[in-house]
Parts: C-alpha cells; structure tokens; sequence
C-alpha cells in the first residue's frame, strides 16, 4: 500500500487539491498548504518510491530563491497587471464609458436593437482601454440596463450582452489575463496581444450578429427608440462627414510619409487625421460624436500602438495608459483624490491577490515536479485519442470544467503550467495555445452558478421595482433567474469562438507576420579588391601557367602575404638565413 501511494503521488495530489478548493478554502493558502503537506508525506515514502519521488530536505531552500527570483517579485511583465487595473478603475470613474453609451446608443438608436449594439460595441472600446472585466461590467451595468428596461428590453437579453460585452475585456487586448498567460507560457506578452486580437474582434462581431438574428426572430424583445429620446439630432451625418474627411486625410499622410517610414507610415498616416479632425471637432461643436469618440481610440493607441510598433514594451504601455486616464478624467473635471484613493486599492488589492496565488503555485509546483506530476500530466495529455486534435478538445474540455468552479486567474497559474510542456511536445504553437485557453478562461466569468461577471452584473441590477425618472413608469426588478439564463447564449457563442479559433488557427498566427521564401533571399557581400569572387577560379590575368612546374610570379599589385603589414613605414631588412651544413646530423638543440 505504501509503494501505491508512493509511486501515484502525483495523481493523489493533484486530486487533493482539487477537493481542497471545492470544500471553499482560498486559492492561494490552498496551493501552498498542499504543496507543504505533500513535501512532507514525499521526503518520507521517497525510499518505497522506486526513484519517482526526487524530494530532500535541503529542496526547500529554493523556494526564497523562487519567491525573489524572476517567476514572482523580480518578475518584469507582471508590472503590467497594476498599471492595467489601475488605468481601468480611473477610466471608470472618469465618465468615460458613460458618455460612450449615451453617444454611440443615440447613433443606433434608429435601429431595432440597436442598445444592444452600442453596449456591444463600447464593451469593445472599454475592453481595448481598461483590460479589466468588472470596470466593463459594472459601468455598463449602471448605465446602459435601466435604460434598456426603460424602453422595453427583454430582461435575459438585457443581461445577457451586459455581461458578454463585459467580459471581452477577457480577451480584447490588453487583456490582465493575457498577460498572465504569456508569463507562464514563456512568451512575449506583445506576441500574445497581436495574436489575440482577430479572435476578439471576431468575437465582438458574432455577438453583433446574433443581435442582429434575435432583432428579425424576437422584434418586441429589442425595439427601437421612440423618436422623442434621439436627441443626437444630425450626429449620424456629422459622423460619416468626420470618418470620409479623416480618410481622405489619413490616406495623404500615409503616401506622404511612406518613403521615410515604411511599414509604420499607416499607422502614423491615421494619427494625422484623428489628430486633425479632433482638432476640428472641438472647434465645431456639432461634431460631438468626434468628442466623445476620439478621446479613448487615443488611449487605445497609445496602449496598444506603442506596443505593436515596438516602442514600448507592455509594462510601459501600461504606464503610459494610466497617464492617459489621469490626464482625461483631469480633462472632465471628475478627478479628485478620492478617486485616485479608489484606485490605488482596487489596485493593491487585485495585485496583492494575483502575488499570493503565484507564491502558493510555486510552492505547489516544488513538490508536484518533485514527484514527477509534470512527467504524468504530460504522459496523460499526449496519450490522448486523436494526437493533436485529440489533445486540444481534451484540454478544452477540462478548462471549460474547471471555469465552472475556478477563477480564470486560478486556472492561469494551476492548469496552465501543467498543460504547457504537453503542448509543445506535440509542436503546438503556445501563443495559439495561450489564445485559444483566453477564449475558453472568458467563459469563467458567465458561467452560472459562479460566473463573476453575473455577480457584478446582479450587484448593480435593480433588485425591487422602482420608478424610473425620465417616463414615471414602475420597472419592475431583475432577477437572478433572468440574469443566469441571458448569460447562456453568449456562452454557446463562446464555445463556438473556441472552435472557430481551432479550425482557423491563422487568425492567431498571424502574428508571426507574413512567411519568408527562402529562394527570395538575396545575399550581397561587399566587394574586397585582391579576393576573388565566391565559387570563381583565382584571376591570374591572363598569364601562362609556368614551365617545368616553376612557380608561377605573383600578380602585378598583388600583396606579399609573407611579409608584415607596411604601414608606410620603410620595412626593415630581412637578414639571409644561413646555409645548413647537410654533412652532419640535424641538431634539435
């Protein structure tokens, strides 16, 4: 019984860890107990063990050099994580996203549905600026639901895109999660943006198009504004009048600045020409979409610009963008030091909270690669029916498990180190990988019953009827029923996007860039005079090879190889060398 337990620790600590986080213990206390207690029980059965346990004593002088070392408090890119939370919650007290649905719900207001779009829509915008879900959620939630409900909104669809639109702060650069699972796979978080960011945009577009489905299926459960609450008046004109007027603009920067920088001049050509039509806006106030729109698609480049044209790496992109949200809530009057109070601890909190759970992982992962668990999880993973394919949909299918009981911060530092090292033996790319685990992570938050996107969502939602101030009308509340059942939809759409991701794996790789042909390479070596040219006889200008196998004279101009190098200085002479006495023998003395 004891050489059982001794050579299958690795599958009992594993499951022990598992029940330890059902019964409700923390994450973090949870892995470093376990890793402790199993250390513990290793050291004492290593003998019956049969050479499986590689566990000493002396091993648990490594985790100091685990906790200050480049995995944890000396690790670079996790600085990213405050700067991103930090830059979120200033944003959300800055008024930004309520401005943003008020404008982009009056440009859609014509539209059957069209709240739910502009909720989908700046649930992308907050997503590409703050990287955080519950900014996202419960801005949108406070200002975008009773006005949903005002206008006769069905409740789950109501619910349901608030809380989807949230979370593609998930996946949508410049994503917390991301950044995590770049730091644990061993990858560039740059990389891992750039990858992610057609999935998330083709994300955003599905739940668009199942608005779209819901409008012609269910008419009544999305109607349109009534004329009298459009008060944009002529904004939708004014708005492909700026987006013509700032192509035109763009595109004559770009041929302009094309010469000079090359593959940048795009991106700087678009700078040209918000810059120019923001400029105008604010002289003409009629272009106050321009207003409203221009000031977060400026944070989003200078986030997510200066990363990918390798400006800034994403710790100071990060820094960059949280300069940006102090100077726009500087800029609306809404930053006070209460404000800042408030962010700097939702800030230390989350990052005190990612710290904890990375020190219990390590802990964790000492004993767990003690007794060989990265050697039986990958065996098991790569054991798997159907190779490739086969592990993928196996690993998807446990994540997707697991999301129902465990935070996506949680499943980044247990289940992702473990899966790593099976998926790169079978060559599978790990930024797709990273990317494909993001999309299926983002299910974590609408999962019912522990989806934490429906619990910041049911904490702004009305729970009693209450009078609405615009109509005077009783709204009825929202209920927990209506919100878990709205979120199920989106989560079917999720699990396509997961599909979609595999089967189309270009939308992740490309960014990798475009493929080199070896065949158009073209090597140029710079001319040296006396050398030949590679792959041609040495020149001999043209003279006759030498009679009776003499010695043929040295090229006119050709440089004596068996003398010093004459700096212009007369070289001295050579002194004759004497004659050998060939009579006697040689002398090695």
């Amino acid at each position: 019984m004891i050489e059982f337990i001794a050579q299958n620790m690795a599958p009992i600590m594993f499951a022990s860890l598992i029940i330890f986080l059902l019964i409700g213990y923390p994450v973090a206390f949870s892995l470093a107990a376990n890793g402790l207690l199993f250390f513990f029980i290793g050291v004492l059965l290593s003998p019956y063990s049969g050479g499986s346990i590689n566990l000493a004593w002396p091993l648990l002088h490594a985790l100091p050099d685990n906790f200050y070392g480049t995995r944890v408090m000396s690790n670079d890119t996790l600085l990213a994580i405050p700067f991103f939370t930090f830059m979120g919650i200033v944003l959300e007290r800055s008024g930004m996203a309520e401005d943003l649905l008020d404008t982009i719900g009056q440009l859609f207001g014509p539209v059957r549905g069209g709240l739910a779009y502009a909720v989908i829509f700046v649930g992308a915008l907050l997503a590409a600026t703050t990287g955080v879900v519950a900014a996202s959620v419960i801005a949108m939630g406070l200002i975008s639901l009773p006005i949903m409900l005002r206008y006769g909104y069905d409740r789950r669809l109501a619910s349901g895109v608030i809380a989807a639109s949230g979370t593609l702060a998930q996946i949508i650069p410049p994503s917390l999660v991301l950044i995590v699972l770049a730091d644990q796979l061993g990858r560039s978080v740059g990389d891992m943006y750039a990858g992610a960011l057609i999935p998330g945009l083709v994300l955003t577009s599905i739940y668009m198009l199942y608005i779209l489905i819901m409008s012609i299926i269910r008419p009544s459960s999305m109607p349109a504004l009534p004329p009298e609450a459009r008060t944009l008046g002529r904004g939708v004109i004014s708005l492909i009048v700026a987006l013509l007027a700032t192509a035109a603009i763009s595109y004559a920067a770009y041929r302009y600045l094309v010469p000079a920088h090359g593959d940048n001049a795009d991106i700087l050509g678009a700078s040209v020409g918000v810059i120019v039509i923001y400029v105008v806006a604010i002289a003409d106030q009629r272009l106050r979409v321009v207003i409203v729109l221009i000031p977060p698609l400026a944070l989003i480049f200078l986030v997510l610009g200066t990363i990918f044209l390798g400006i800034a790496t994403p710790t100071e992109g990060g820094a960059m963008g949280s300069v940006g949200a102090l100077i726009m809530a500087a800029a609306k009057r809404r930053l006070s030091f209460d404000v800042i109070k408030q962010a700097l601890a939702s800030t230390t909190r989350l990052s005190s909270f990612v710290l904890f759970i990375l020190i219990g992982a390590r802990v964790f992962s000492l004993t767990f690669y003690g007794v060989n668990g990265h050697i039986w999880v990958e065996h098991l993973l790569t054991s798997l029916p159907g190779g490739e394919t086969g592990f993928l949909i196996g690993v998807n299918l446990l994540v997707f498990v697991l999301a129902f009981f465990l935070d996506f911060f949680e499943l980044a530092f247990i289940i992702v180190p473990l899966l790593a090292p099976a998926a790169d033996k079978l060559g599978i790319d790990l930024i797709w990988f990273g990317v494909l685990l993001g999309v299926n992570m983002q299910t974590s938050f609408m999962h019912p019953p522990f989806g934490f996107a429906l619990f910041y969502l049911r904490s702004v939602a009305a729970r009693v009827p209450y009078l609405d101030r615009i109509t005077g009308k009783q709204i009825a509340p929202v209920t927990t029923g209506q919100i878990y059942w709205g979120a199920v939809p989106f989560v079917c759409i999720q699990v396509i996007m997961i599909g979609l991701t595999i089967a189309f794996p270009q939308m992740v790789m490309r960014y990798k860039g475009a493929a080199v042909e070896p065949a158009t390479i073209d090597l140029k070596l710079p001319e040296m005079p006396g050398l030949s040219p590679l792959g041609t006889p040495p020149a001999d200008n043209g003279a006759a090879p030498p009679a009776n196998g003499g010695t043929a004279p040295a090229a006119p101009g050709a440089p004596d190889l068996s003398q010093p190098p004459n700096f212009g200085d007369t070289p001295p002479a050579k002194p004759a060398a004497p004659a050998p006495d060939l009579s006697k023998p040689p002398s090695f003395n």
